[in-house]
């Protein structure tokens, strides 16, 4: 692995002694801790925007499996060759599921193959060595006519053949495995009915054998993996705008995601077609992995789960439906009944359903968001209504408010006097903004009140270039504001409890938003600059907060350097996190006050030749971590920040 020269270069004088004369002083009160660090601090905001969910995390690989699109064949195409004699229909007469009823009749005269192709999502990425459980439901019609089910590569050549037949006349499960001779990432898949006769077809799937935890119709396992090493506190889901809808009937209800997937009713993603730029006709949500799921995924990787609920509000930037106070009990109920199935005992109504789907034991939720980014008096008079009743019931759960959209305006103040008046629990900010936002917002909490609601910074993102823009990318400038916002959020994280990075997922060929903390292809997952700078905080995340000061910094270095050091108690270690955003390398002095000796520890260095570098497929590793030993030889010692930089240095302690 190559490390930037300024990188080897300040390593080489710390080792030899050689620093310049320090030109500024970073002292850590080591012998007085301040206030403890909520150990969900750092965690992960999920929503199905860039085919997060379908077509992303959950691993389904057919699109449309179900023929239940508006336009039923969307994904597929008709596979006719010019001896080939037959016909496809939609149909709705006897269902294999009446919450999805649409099924496909596949008809034949025989004269030679005719069936369907599924183009999977931008294509169905497969890996030679590995397995892949083709299933379908099918029932037989007229003749006995088989299906020859092929995986073809993108330039045509077939990597494995099926075959299913025998079929009866009433609805069965049908399942293949291939075994494709070649890694390919732009796959489809053929479904051919061979022989005279005709036979319906319905919930075509294919599943890679490989899920996360090996679960048949999971997860996609790279994509979990990187989750999971962020080592998240929490995880919030399932968003986002897609909580609100775009109208009231669009909103996300997540009693219709539970049970088994054929009952769960399709529904048009709100990035269908929210972006006039960036169309997704084809964007739908299954709910293949709905509620239980995620439950599940928070289980499998630590971290606590945060669901946020429809308030009664469709989504402000759209049409703003309201529910009527009077009729906002059927909202207010869903929420009481999320906490039972969640927490509730196996004998209870809903802890039931939760136990029926394989998990008897209760996931012990504790937070609970009420509406998404909603902003006016329409959202304090609903939030409220919520806020009452749960508190009465379940005064166990912290209820997690929202703010608006923007961190500072005019709806923000507004809903933080109504709320601070409520004495809600937490207030949920959003931020999308140029860099130098966050470099000048690093103490933006400092002078937050201590005994008013506690902040989720729920959503923030450096934008490159701008809100919205089609050109932001993940680069390292951004990765660097975000890393010197942070410090922030963990010097006050007394009053800062929670923090997540968004968008988190986004498939690089059916993204709607840019930039996103993961990229993903078909068979790769890209982890950007900002992900790693959310990791090396989590990572790093300590159980006390220790009092910083920078002193004695140039101009330049007052404005654009900054720390922030936690102690953790189960290593006995320090740990200081320092940022340089400036173009220069910074001289300092770090002072841990009240240590008396040091033992062996770690400096980890974020950094890369030029601001504008990004990760890429390609080059994956171009802006990652670099972690060598470090060893100074007393508490107090000169170490060199290298330009444009983040550094964490670990050090074990005897007081």
């Amino acid at each position: 692995m190559n490390m930037p020269r300024s990188f080897i270069a300040a390593v080489l004088l710390i080792a030899a002694g050689g620093l310049p004369l320090p030109a500024a002083t970073v002292t850590v009160d080591v012998a007085r801790p301040g206030a403890p660090i909520n150990p969900a601090m750092w965690g992960i905001f999920f929503e199905d925007i860039n085919f997060g969910a379908d077509g992303g995390l959950y691993a389904e690989l057919i699109k449309n499996r179900g023929f239940e699109f508006p336009e039923p064949l969307m994904g597929w195409a008709t596979l006719s060759p010019s001896k080939a004699k037959g016909k496809i229909s939609v149909r709705d007469d006897a269902p294999f599921n009446a919450n999805n009823p649409h099924y496909a009749r596949l008809q034949s005269e025989g004269t030679a193959p005719f069936g369907l192709s599924n183009e999977g999502f931008r294509g169905i990425g497969v890996r030679q060595g590995e397995s892949y459980v083709f299933s379908a439901r099918v029932r037989s019609v007229a003749g006995t006519p088989k299906l020859t089910v092929r995986l073809y590569g993108g330039d045509g050549t077939v990597l494995d053949t099926v075959e299913l037949k025998d079929f009866t006349n009433s609805w069965e499960r049908y399942t293949a495995t291939f075994q494709p001779k070649d890694t390919d990432p732009k796959c489809w898949i053929a479904v051919l009915l061979e022989g005279k006769g005709a036979v319906d077809l319905d919930f075509v799937s294919l599943f890679p054998g490989k899920t996360w935890k090996n679960r048949a119709g999971g997860l996609r396992s790279d994509m979990v993996q990187a989750l999971a090493d962020l080592h998240p506190g929490f995880l919030r889901f399932p968003g986002g705008c897609i909580v609100e809808g775009s109208v009231l009937a669009r909103r996300y209800q997540w009693k219709n995601t539970l049970g088994a997937v054929e009952d769960r009713k399709l529904l048009i993603n709100r990035w269908n077609y929210e972006f006039l730029h960036r169309p997704a006709p084809d964007y739908f949500q299954s709910f293949g992995l709905g509620f239980f799921e995620y439950f599940q995924l928070c289980e499998d990787i630590g971290a606590q789960p945060l669901p946020i609920l429809n308030c009664g509000m469709a989504c402000q930037f759209n049409s703003g439906e309201l529910c009527p106070l009077d009729q906002l009990e059927p909202y207010i109920q869903d929420a009481l009944d999320l906490i039972e199935f969640a927490n509730g005992p196996a004998t209870s109504t809903w802890g039931a359903k939760r136990a029926a789907m394989g998990h008897p034991e209760p996931f012990n939720m504790k937070l609970l968001g009420v509406g998404n980014e909603q902003w006016g008096q329409e959202y304090i008079d609903r939030y409220t209504r919520f806020a009452q009743v749960i508190k009465d019931k379940h005064p166990e759960i912290a209820l997690v408010s929202a703010a608006g959209p923007d961190s500072g305006d005019a709806r923000f103040k507004f809903a933080w006097e109504k709320l601070r008046g409520l004495h809600a629990d937490i207030i949920d900010e959003h931020s999308y903004a140029l860099p130098d936002w966050f470099l000048d917002n690093a103490h933006r909490y400092d002078g937050y009140d201590r005994n008013g609601p506690k902040v989720f910074m729920g959503e923030y993102a450096a934008q490159s270039v701008a809100v919205l823009s089609t050109k932001n990318r993940n680069n390292l400038s951004c990765a660097l504001a975000e890393a010197a916002f942070l410090t922030g959020l963990e010097r006050n994280s007394d009053v800062v409890r929670m923090a997540s990075y968004a968008p988190l997922f986004a498939h690089v060929d059916a993204w709607q938003w840019t930039p996103n903390l993961l990229w993903t292809d078909n068979l790769r997952t890209l982890r950007t600059p900002n992900y790693h700078v959310q990791a090396l905080f989590a990572q790093n995340r300590g159980d006390r907060i220790l009092p910083v000061v920078l002193s004695q910094l140039s101009a330049a270095e007052e404005k654009r350097v900054y720390a922030s050091s936690v102690f953790d108690a189960t290593t006995g270690e320090v740990i200081l996190k320092l940022v340089n955003a400036t173009p220069q390398s910074a001289a300092t002095t770090v002072d841990l006050a009240g240590v008396q000796h040091l033992s062996r520890g770690t400096m980890t260095v974020l950094q890369a030749d030029n601001l504008d570098a990004v990760n890429t497929f390609d080059a994956p590793d171009r802006v990652a971590p670099r972690e060598t030993a470090f060893s100074p030889a007393a508490p107090k010692f000169d170490l060199t920040l290298p330009a444009n930089s983040f550094t964490v240095l670990r050090m074990g302690i005897s007081k």
